[in-house]
């Protein structure tokens, strides 16, 4: 390794990782719990919050968290959907959540994956995203506690999540697993308590 792979490698570390859970309609609040639960387990004292619109949520991102966990609709056309049916565009949150230095934003609530193609295109953007298309019931947050424990612990989402859920299509435990898109946009990431 040369002096100028060590400068160009990017390798996240962050202790003291801030958690927001939010929703953007009050239907998501028992799921919204469950899944901060599963987060305190791990980091502390993440928030749980519900938003009334998009400019609430994205002004409740800007106070620097490290994990946007997030419940809404997703419109077919890729949009974030609130409780009132006012849309933001899901690009627009991305980016948001880049410039505020959020380093995992997880859409937690089950949508079509046709909109999640149309309005989340991180590709080249330093985040790791997660889309969620079925939770699968009681094996999401199951799902969601085992690959928190291993990033808690160290380890690389990319590696946590590929411990968990082999990426080979004929593997059984896939039975078992939610139906998520992973995007590692900072592969290196590790997100300590």
């Amino acid at each position: 390794m040369g002096i100028k792979d060590f400068f160009t490698r990017r390798q996240d570390e962050v202790v003291g990782t801030k958690v927001i859970v939010a929703s953007l309609d009050p239907r998501f609040a028992e799921l919204a719990k469950a899944d901060r639960d599963c987060y305190s387990h791990f980091y502390s004292a993440p928030d749980e919050i519900g938003f009334e619109n998009a400019q609430q949520l994205l002004s409740g991102i800007d106070r620097r968290c490290d994990i946007v966990h997030l419940f809404c609709d997703i419109s077919p056309e890729g949009n974030i959907v609130d409780s009132h049916g006012n849309t933001t565009e899901g690009a627009a949150l991305i980016q948001h959540c880049c410039d505020a230095d959020v380093k995992l934003l997880w859409l937690a609530s089950q949508n079509k994956p046709e909109g999640y193609i149309k309005g989340f295109k991180a590709a080249g953007k330093p985040l790791n995203l997660v889309l969620t298309i079925d939770r699968k019931g009681s094996c999401f947050p199951s799902f969601l506690e085992n690959l928190l424990r291993k990033m808690s612990a160290g380890e690389t989402m990319p590696a946590a999540w590929v411990a968990l859920a082999a990426q080979t299509p004929s593997d059984p435990r896939h039975q078992d697993l939610p139906a998520c898109i992973f995007a590692a946009g900072r592969g290196g990431l590790k997100l300590r308590p």
